[in-house]
């Protein structure tokens, strides 16, 4: 079963973000659970919770087609002890409203070190700061997306990915979001269906295909291994429909949240059709 969806704005109250979802035709939605450009939220009360819970029931949403993103602020590998420890509080009340929704996951950029660490040594922060705030918060796993590779970013590699991974005490609680443009920026071909074979039997070997909790589909407007992080509405861009309709019949993509960030929200609700009547699964 293929579950697709868009990230949607919660614009209004949480409970609003899946009726906008519905209203698309979806199957499976993102959003943020505070507003992202803030550190600090006031806690959910019991009648957001309980209106979300109610929503998403109403509109037969389950909490395995829904994939929460984290604040962009946070920055898990950040080599200034205030703002590390900032970002891990942040990191950690957002887990915790995820928790306290009903929520499996929270999906997250893995940070950016900033010229100040290596790759290694920032890998290493970054599991760290996972270890402490999966000790805090019980229930909900981390996930973590690959990045186009931009400037000091971490994790845009399926081996970079795999070390953090291998550094987090529980693995049962992480996971990956691969999203197809940071993919195709930062080196890996998408344009054929061998290169969507090659590729994906990369992920296999390195990461493995037990760890992909959801995907992001984008288009990108950046040319391939560019490192810069450009989406675009599905083939209005450099990759392509292919890698598109190769996702939506393969088996290894079932039953996770499958999420357009594409930049014309006009085009979601034939987005979201298209790449259903286009599944066989």
């Amino acid at each position: 079963m293929k579950y697709v969806g868009v990230h949607v704005s919660a614009s209004g109250g949480l409970k609003k973000a899946v009726f906008r979802a519905y209203k698309l035709g979806a199957t499976a939605f993102s959003f943020f659970t505070k507003n992202q450009r803030r550190w600090i939220a006031k806690p959910l009360t019991k009648e957001q919770i309980l209106d979300f819970k109610l929503a998403c029931k109403e509109c037969n949403f389950n909490n395995f087609q829904i994939l929460p993103h984290s604040s962009y602020l946070i920055n898990l590998c950040h080599p200034e002890k205030e703002l590390l420890q900032k970002s891990r509080k942040a990191f950690i009340d957002e887990l915790y409203r995820c928790q306290q929704l009903g929520l499996l996951y929270l999906n997250f950029h893995p940070g950016n070190f900033l010229k100040e660490f290596n790759k290694k040594k920032s890998a290493q922060v970054i599991a760290d700061s996972i270890n402490i705030a999966l000790e805090k918060v019980k229930g909900v796993s981390a996930i973590i997306e690959n990045t186009a590779g931009q400037g000091t970013s971490v994790g845009y590699c399926f081996e970079q990915l795999f070390n953090i991974i291998q550094k987090v005490d529980d693995q049962s609680r992480i996971g990956v979001c691969i999203d197809t443009c940071h993919l195709f920026s930062s080196g890996y071909e998408l344009r054929t269906e061998r290169d969507c074979e090659n590729t994906f039997k990369l992920f296999q070997d390195i990461i493995g295909f037990n760890y992909l909790k959801g995907m992001h589909l984008n288009d990108s407007k950046s040319d391939f291994n560019s490192r810069l992080d450009r989406h675009h509405n599905l083939g209005q861009g450099n990759i392509g429909m292919t890698p598109f309709h190769w996702i939506m019949n393969q088996e290894n993509f079932n039953n996770i949240p499958l999420i357009l960030e594409t930049i014309d929200s006009n085009l979601w609700k034939k987005e979201i059709s298209l790449l259903l009547s286009i599944s066989n699964l």
